[in-house]
């Protein structure tokens, strides 16, 4: 499986970014804006203006991985900022393993769990 295992550490971009920048580009912002090295391990969450994408970038020891994610309907749910700062809880924000896209017809084979997670 391609992706981050374990234990990770999620770290959220609390405006959203120019979804034209790549993997290179959205790293230079983890180290510029967030204050934070993109080479740690952790997930970085970035958004385009519209909530209906978002992109990821994470270190898996061996290169910078990028993975992106448009949604055909709806838009991801993005909790709100208070004071610079972006809190999630898993069960109080719907937020499981990554933020949750609103209701609307779900891709073939997925469900919502009880708290709003596609599963």
């Amino acid at each position: 499986m391609i992706g981050p295992s374990g234990t990770v550490k999620v770290l959220i971009a609390t405006k959203p970014v120019d979804f034209r920048k790549g993997a290179e580009g959205l790293a230079s912002l983890v180290k510029d804006q967030m204050r934070a090295d993109p080479f740690s391990g952790a997930v970085f969450v970035f958004r385009a203006k519209r909530a209906d994408r978002v992109k990821l970038i994470f270190w898996d020891g061996t290169g910078l991985c990028l993975y992106a994610k448009r949604l055909e309907d709806g838009q991801f749910r993005w909790p709100k900022v208070q004071d610079g700062v972006m809190r999630l809880t898993a069960a109080g924000d719907g937020v499981k393993y990554g933020l949750v896209a609103d209701e609307g017809p779900l891709p073939t084979g997925l469900t919502r769990d009880p708290r709003g997670c596609l599963v």
